[in-house]
């Protein structure tokens, strides 16, 4: 937690406790919370904090890189501290996201996916984010 106040005040952004404690929800869960599930998790120990602050909370720390913002089209967003580039799945029954680690995103950087992605749009490419769909081996029983 230290590098992380270090890298936020490198970044001129004041380290507070609630920023910290939101950081260590998303960092000790593999859930990917949305703002209310942190805010809800947050609530008892620090109850003067608003669901305002931890919106803007998330976009600061999304801006400086620390998480990522994950959009598996449910209507809002989620968040992930692993910021390492990896896709998730999403079940559409319960709403669960995990992570898909073994699967290696380096087939994403590939110079000629990339380039052909790059010629036929014009873009300028930089990341990519890919979600599988379905319903979990809970939900599917």
């Amino acid at each position: 937690m230290q590098a992380i106040e270090e890298m936020l005040r490198e970044k001129r952004i004041k380290v507070t406790p609630q920023r910290m404690a939101v950081y260590a929800v998303l960092r000790e869960t593999r859930r990917h919370p949305n703002v209310e599930m942190i805010y809800q998790k947050l609530k008892p120990s620090y109850p003067a904090m608003s669901l305002a602050t931890v919106y803007k909370t998330v976009d600061v720390l999304n801006k400086v890189g620390l998480i990522q913002e994950l959009n598996v089209g449910e209507g809002g967003l989620r968040y992930d501290a692993m910021i390492k580039p990896h896709p998730h799945v999403y079940c559409q029954k319960c709403g669960k996201v995990d992570d898909v680690e073994q699967f290696s995103m380096d087939i994403f950087h590939d110079d000629s996916l990339f380039k052909q992605v790059q010629n036929e749009t014009g873009y300028d490419l930089s990341a990519v984010q890919l979600y599988f769909y379905g319903r979990c081996p809970e939900c599917r029983e």
